[in-house]
Protein backbone atom coordinates (compact mmCIF):
# COMPACT_ATOMS: atom_id res chain seq x y z
CA UNK A 1 0.00 0.00 0.00
CA UNK A 2 1.42 3.18 -1.03
CA UNK A 3 1.44 6.63 1.12
CA UNK A 4 2.91 10.19 0.99
CA UNK A 5 5.47 10.50 2.81
CA UNK A 6 5.84 14.85 2.64
CA UNK A 7 3.55 17.69 2.90
CA UNK A 8 0.51 18.83 0.11
CA UNK A 9 1.68 21.21 -1.82
CA UNK A 10 -1.22 23.60 -2.71
CA UNK A 11 -1.01 23.06 -6.59
CA UNK A 12 -0.54 19.26 -6.06
CA UNK A 13 -3.75 17.18 -7.35
CA UNK A 14 -2.04 13.85 -8.64
CA UNK A 15 -4.14 11.38 -7.53
CA UNK A 16 -2.01 8.60 -5.05
CA UNK A 17 -0.70 5.32 -6.41
CA UNK A 18 -2.36 2.07 -4.11
CA UNK A 19 -0.86 -1.25 -4.51
CA UNK A 20 -4.04 -2.88 -3.82
CA UNK A 21 -4.94 -6.50 -5.98
CA UNK A 22 -8.81 -5.96 -6.98
CA UNK A 23 -9.95 -9.74 -6.06
CA UNK A 24 -13.34 -9.07 -7.78
CA UNK A 25 -12.83 -9.83 -11.33
CA UNK A 26 -11.15 -13.12 -9.58
CA UNK A 27 -14.25 -13.64 -7.90
CA UNK A 28 -16.46 -13.43 -10.22
CA UNK A 29 -14.53 -15.50 -12.92
CA UNK A 30 -14.36 -18.45 -9.84
CA UNK A 31 -18.17 -18.02 -9.38
CA UNK A 32 -18.75 -18.64 -13.24
CA UNK A 33 -16.14 -21.42 -13.19
CA UNK A 34 -18.26 -23.16 -9.74
CA UNK A 35 -21.15 -22.83 -12.13
CA UNK A 36 -20.04 -24.42 -15.03
CA UNK A 37 -18.71 -27.96 -12.84
CA UNK A 38 -22.10 -28.06 -11.11
CA UNK A 39 -23.93 -28.21 -14.09
CA UNK A 40 -21.18 -30.36 -16.31
CA UNK A 41 -20.64 -32.50 -13.21
CA UNK A 42 -23.65 -34.47 -13.35
CA UNK A 43 -23.89 -34.61 -17.66
CA UNK A 44 -20.49 -36.47 -16.87
CA UNK A 45 -21.50 -39.66 -15.21
CA UNK A 46 -21.91 -42.29 -17.03
CA UNK A 47 -25.89 -44.02 -16.52
CA UNK A 48 -25.83 -47.39 -18.09
CA UNK A 49 -28.88 -49.50 -18.28
CA UNK A 50 -28.22 -52.98 -17.67
CA UNK A 51 -30.51 -55.47 -17.56
CA UNK A 52 -28.99 -58.67 -15.45
CA UNK A 53 -30.06 -61.70 -15.86
CA UNK A 54 -32.30 -63.89 -13.25
CA UNK A 55 -31.07 -66.63 -11.59
CA UNK A 56 -32.41 -70.04 -11.73
CA UNK A 57 -30.73 -71.45 -9.25
CA UNK A 58 -32.96 -73.12 -6.85
CA UNK A 59 -31.88 -71.11 -3.08
CA UNK A 60 -29.78 -74.00 -0.81
CA UNK A 61 -32.30 -75.51 1.84
CA UNK A 62 -30.64 -74.56 5.50
CA UNK A 63 -29.09 -77.38 7.20
CA UNK A 64 -30.75 -78.69 10.34
CA UNK A 65 -27.91 -78.49 12.79
CA UNK A 66 -25.43 -75.50 10.89
CA UNK A 67 -22.05 -75.36 12.17
CA UNK A 68 -20.88 -71.54 13.41
CA UNK A 69 -17.53 -70.19 13.81
CA UNK A 70 -17.44 -67.23 15.20
CA UNK A 71 -14.67 -64.42 15.35
CA UNK A 72 -15.25 -62.28 18.13
CA UNK A 73 -13.75 -58.80 18.41
CA UNK A 74 -11.30 -59.68 20.68
CA UNK A 75 -10.28 -62.09 17.72
CA UNK A 76 -11.16 -65.08 19.84
CA UNK A 77 -12.46 -68.20 17.84
CA UNK A 78 -15.84 -70.25 19.10
CA UNK A 79 -17.59 -73.24 17.44
CA UNK A 80 -21.18 -72.20 18.34
CA UNK A 81 -20.99 -71.06 21.81
CA UNK A 82 -17.79 -73.06 22.89
CA UNK A 83 -14.47 -71.15 22.77
CA UNK A 84 -11.95 -72.98 20.65
CA UNK A 85 -7.77 -72.42 20.57
CA UNK A 86 -6.81 -71.53 16.96
CA UNK A 87 -4.82 -74.28 17.19
CA UNK A 88 -7.06 -76.78 17.60
CA UNK A 89 -10.17 -75.54 15.35
CA UNK A 90 -9.61 -78.39 13.03
CA UNK A 91 -9.51 -81.11 14.95
CA UNK A 92 -12.85 -79.03 17.30
CA UNK A 93 -14.51 -78.69 13.46
CA UNK A 94 -14.44 -82.12 12.92
CA UNK A 95 -15.82 -83.40 15.79
CA UNK A 96 -18.27 -80.55 14.95
CA UNK A 97 -18.79 -81.74 11.59
CA UNK A 98 -18.05 -85.70 12.18
CA UNK A 99 -14.95 -85.58 10.15
CA UNK A 100 -17.48 -84.57 6.89
CA UNK A 101 -15.37 -82.30 5.19
CA UNK A 102 -17.84 -80.96 2.44
CA UNK A 103 -20.07 -79.83 5.37
CA UNK A 104 -20.83 -75.80 4.88
CA UNK A 105 -19.14 -73.75 7.74
CA UNK A 106 -20.79 -70.83 8.78
CA UNK A 107 -18.29 -67.89 9.63
CA UNK A 108 -19.61 -64.92 11.02
CA UNK A 109 -17.19 -62.43 12.46
CA UNK A 110 -17.95 -59.26 14.57
CA UNK A 111 -18.14 -56.35 12.57
CA UNK A 112 -15.09 -54.60 14.82
CA UNK A 113 -12.87 -57.46 13.24
CA UNK A 114 -10.70 -56.31 10.46
CA UNK A 115 -10.29 -57.94 7.15
CA UNK A 116 -7.09 -59.26 7.48
CA UNK A 117 -8.06 -61.08 10.63
CA UNK A 118 -11.42 -62.62 8.65
CA UNK A 119 -9.09 -64.00 6.31
CA UNK A 120 -7.15 -65.47 8.19
CA UNK A 121 -9.84 -67.33 9.81
CA UNK A 122 -10.91 -68.30 6.56
CA UNK A 123 -7.82 -69.75 5.85
CA UNK A 124 -7.43 -71.88 9.20
CA UNK A 125 -10.79 -73.68 8.23
CA UNK A 126 -8.90 -74.10 4.56
CA UNK A 127 -6.16 -75.36 6.45
CA UNK A 128 -8.21 -77.75 8.14
CA UNK A 129 -9.94 -79.07 4.79
CA UNK A 130 -13.24 -77.32 4.72
CA UNK A 131 -13.42 -75.04 1.86
CA UNK A 132 -17.39 -74.58 1.85
CA UNK A 133 -17.83 -71.53 4.10
CA UNK A 134 -20.54 -68.80 4.41
CA UNK A 135 -20.21 -65.68 5.47
CA UNK A 136 -23.27 -64.62 7.37
CA UNK A 137 -24.29 -61.49 7.83
CA UNK A 138 -27.23 -59.30 9.19
CA UNK A 139 -30.97 -59.59 6.81
CA UNK A 140 -32.76 -56.54 7.64
CA UNK A 141 -32.63 -57.03 11.43
CA UNK A 142 -31.54 -60.67 11.97
CA UNK A 143 -28.94 -63.20 11.30
CA UNK A 144 -29.56 -65.54 8.19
Amino acid sequence: MGARLGTRRAGDDELAETHEINVTPFIDVMLVLLIIFMVAAPLATVDLGVDLPASTAVPQPRPDKPVFVSLRSDLSLAIGEDNVPRGALGAALAAATHGNKDERIFLRADKAVSYGELMAAMNLLRDAGYLKVALVGLDGGGER
